[in-house]
């Protein structure tokens, strides 16, 4: 049997990243539906942050996007996460939207567009030193669309020069995560489509080059947790972009397609010693909210995490191990399912009134008045998002 007390002070050492384009409006590429409330700057964003962690009490820290989180003083923006009571924790960078970024950004065919992508990047590394950020997260749109529109060889020398010169500018404290994409919007060849590319990358640089798991970015059927297994073994998990995607997107919220797989997931990082702090993997999400309400999107999505992660910690490792060393396929199977099958509502209810919090995050911000609020506050100005 599993030790429930265990498994609550585990779930109160929980901590899980929201990112600050959650905040802001969002949609797919044919239409932006803007809401009331949305913030204008990138403060106003880690104000509405605060509020997920004030009614979670597991999400102190606030991902940032360069350059749509850009300001003046990025000492002053940490200052201000940190009188919110957050954060600023990854710095996000962007070498996807500019016109140069046609045929690619690092692995570009024009030396002077590489170099352009790699001073972002390396800018993005002295964000970090000014807001004491520890993770730098790197995601490439780059590919291409065509059979001979480019060298593929050549392509992957780019990227990795590329790699190793912002390894090379990180301090002794930080480190990036690589992230990975199967496709979209390159349809032919994308240069960093899966994580055995970008944990051999990692691997060549050395210690301070891991690999982030987004999953909503792999093929239909791929076995994730496989992935997740495989990386800790390794020592190469450097984190999470949590979301569900049903066909070929991810920014619908974590557990919402498909909560046994996140389960599932969540297991492997138990079971290979990933939950543990000294193992340094970060849970963030990274989804946006299009026609959901912003704040309260988050909320439930930490709420999904929490409780797919209270089931794995409700694993009863000992009969697990006991019934797959004796070959019982079915019992172990049923421990398994034991576990993902357990209503841990009741659980995790008792654990946020023992932190001093409402056992009903999405009821109390609901009733905290904070929308109706800012919602009246924002009524003027440019609300951040982006086009479609």
């Amino acid at each position: 049997m599993t030790d429930t007390s265990a498994v609550k002070d585990a779930l109160r050492r929980q901590q899980i990243e929201t990112p600050s384009w959650a905040y802001g409006n969002s949609g797919t590429r044919f239409k932006v539906f803007a809401q009331r409330g949305v913030p204008r700057t990138p403060q106003e964003k880690i104000d509405d942050a605060a509020q997920v962690h004030r009614f979670t009490g597991v999400a102190p820290s606030v991902a940032v996007h360069i350059p749509w989180d850009k300001v003046d003083d990025y000492a002053a923006l940490a200052a201000h996460a940190k009188e919110r009571g957050v954060r600023i924790g990854a710095v996000n960078t962007n070498v996807f939207q500019d016109d140069d970024y046609m045929l690619g950004s690092v692995t570009n065919p024009d030396p002077a567009v590489r170099r352009k992508a790699l001073d972002h990047l390396l800018e993005a590394v002295d964000i970090m030193d000014l807001t004491g950020s520890r993770d730098l997260k790197l995601w490439f749109s780059d590919g291409t669309n065509y059979p001979g529109q480019d060298d593929i060889r050549t392509r992957q020398d780019r990227m990795a020069e590329a790699l190793a010169a912002v390894y090379e500018r990180l301090g002794d404290d930080q480190r990036f995560l690589l992230e990975y994409k199967l496709f979209e919007p390159a349809f032919y060849a994308t240069d960093l489509p899966d994580w055995g590319t970008s944990y051999a990358h990692c691997v060549k640089l050395g210690p301070k080059a891991q690999v982030v798991v987004d999953t909503g970015h792999h093929a239909p059927g791929t076995n994730i947790e496989f992935i997740v297994a495989f990386l800790l073994r390794e020592g190469k998990l450097g984190g999470f972009d949590f979301n569900s995607r049903f066909y070929a997107d991810d920014d619908l919220m974590v557990g919402a397609a498909d909560p046994f797989q996140l389960f599932r997931i969540m297991y492997e990082v138990v079971r290979g010693g990933g939950y543990d702090a000294e193992a340094g993997v970060a849970f963030m999400l990274d989804q946006c909210h299009n026609i959901e309400p912003k704040i309260q999107g988050q909320i439930r999505s930490v709420m999904n995490v929490q409780e797919a992660t209270a089931k794995a910690l409700l694993v009863d490792a000992g009969a697990l191990r006991s019934a797959q060393e004796s070959g019982e396929v079915l019992e172990a199977n049923a421990v398994f399912m034991d576990a993902y099958n357990t209503d841990v509502r009741p659980l995790l209810a008792e654990l946020r009134e023992e932190m001093a919090l409402h056992p009903d995050p999405v009821a109390a911000y609901k009733a905290s008045g904070y929308y109706e609020r800012v919602a009246e506050e924002r009524k003027d100005g440019q609300a951040a998002g982006w086009g479609a």
